[in-house]
């Protein structure tokens, strides 16, 4: 508390017209699980969904019929919360002078590779991401991913002090998308295919998060030893189909003139894993936090990857070397049915620490929010 007083605090979310789900983009994950854990803050007084957008919150469907908080507008948030988390929707920089000019408090949070998302846009002409608007902020939070690439970006950028945050996960939604979707396969991997269905999952839509060194390495594994993959599907493609140039890339692979080889559109994680896959192979460049790596750790699946902050889990591969994901992805296929438990044990123990609702976790949001308050 401060000086015996708890605070009400809201999250930001853009709720546009018309149905949202909560698996169409990482956001909605991430507003969910902060405001799971400001819920539990002994902090706060009340936690808030704060709309943004220029949607009903009757009509987001999914998202806010799971909304662990109640959802209020813009200019009610203005009255009465005390400190407003700027996550979705951005905020116009004339109401966050009024919000802090009456004692509130603006944070930023930024869960992107905003410093290459941005200069893609600024240099092709693309919608603009971060505003650099003047809005005033009293803190930027950030995540471990994206310290060392944006942390001075954003200081220097947005003139406020940065605090990197612990990323935060829960199967919750998983398993409530799982029930809704009363499907009789279960969700984890299971052990004794012959030959492995393995799954891209990159969503293509900037340089950080893309599928061609994930498709490479797979085609080198298959290459190396060709009685081990059953067929290779590549998500999140359908606008690429008609690019030429990744026409002619996904052409040059062995597994597609194969006939082993498809290129699908976007669909639930929680889907394509229980129904279309045993293994997952991806790659980023400074976006080593993606909850599809959670998912599928969560899941037993194995998970080829060049990400540093797994904790050891799933089977590593360095950087943007494909013959050395190709070698993850064999090792994996070799051991993985033989070491499933330990897998699985490595997994639960490093998903545990980002519980929205771990003490740890509940502990350094709520003294990150007093912090704004010194």
């Amino acid at each position: 508390m401060l000086n015996g007083r708890r605070l009400k605090v809201g999250v930001t979310l853009y709720l546009r017209r018309g149905q949202q789900s909560i698996w169409e983009n990482g956001i909605f994950q991430n507003c969910y699980f902060l405001a799971m854990l400001l819920a539990r803050s002994p902090l706060v007084e009340a936690a808030y969904i704060v709309n943004g957008g220029d949607g009903e919150a009757a009509e987001a469907g999914e998202f806010l019929s799971l909304a662990p908080v109640p959802v209020t507008g813009m200019e009610e948030a203005r009255g009465e919360l005390d400190v407003v988390i700027e996550l979705s929707a951005q905020l116009n920089p004339e109401w966050a002078r009024a919000f802090r000019a009456r004692g509130g408090r603006v944070i930023g949070m930024r869960v992107a590779n905003d410093y290459v998302i941005d200069i893609e846009r600024m240099m092709f002409g693309l919608p603009h991401g971060m505003l650099v608007s003047g809005t005033p902020y009293d803190a930027i939070w950030t995540l471990p991913a994206f310290e060392r690439m944006c942390a001075a970006y954003y200081g220097v950028a947005l003139r406020a002090p940065v605090v990197t945050m612990q990323h935060l996960w829960s199967p919750v939604l998983l398993e409530r998308s799982l029930a809704r979707a009363g499907g009789t396969q279960p969700f984890g991997y299971e052990a004794g295919r012959g030959r492995w269905r393995v799954a891209i999952l990159e969503p293509n839509i900037c340089m950080v998060k893309s599928s061609h060194i994930p498709m490479l390495a797979v085609d080198v594994a298959h290459r190396q030893q060709p009685g081990m993959i059953d067929y290779l599907r590549v998500y999140n493609t359908m606008g690429l189909k008609s690019d030429a140039q990744f026409v002619g890339f996904a052409r040059s692979l062995e597994l597609t003139r194969q006939g082993r080889a498809t290129f699908e559109p976007r669909l639930p994680v929680y889907e394509i894993l229980t129904q279309q896959a045993d293994a997952v192979v991806s790659h980023h460049w400074e976006n080593a936090q993606n909850y599809v790596y959670y998912e599928a750790l969560h899941g037993g699946y194995p998970l080829v990857h060049n990400s540093a902050l797994l904790g050891g889990c799933g089977y590593r591969y360095a950087d943007f070397d494909c013959m050395d994901g190709a070698l993850a992805l064999r090792q994996a296929y070799a051991s993985h049915d033989a070491t499933l438990g330990q897998y699985r044990a490595a997994a639960r123990a490093f998903l545990a620490g980002l519980d929205p609702l771990g003490a740890h976790n509940v502990e350094g949001y709520s003294a990150a929010i007093a912090e704004v308050f010194r």
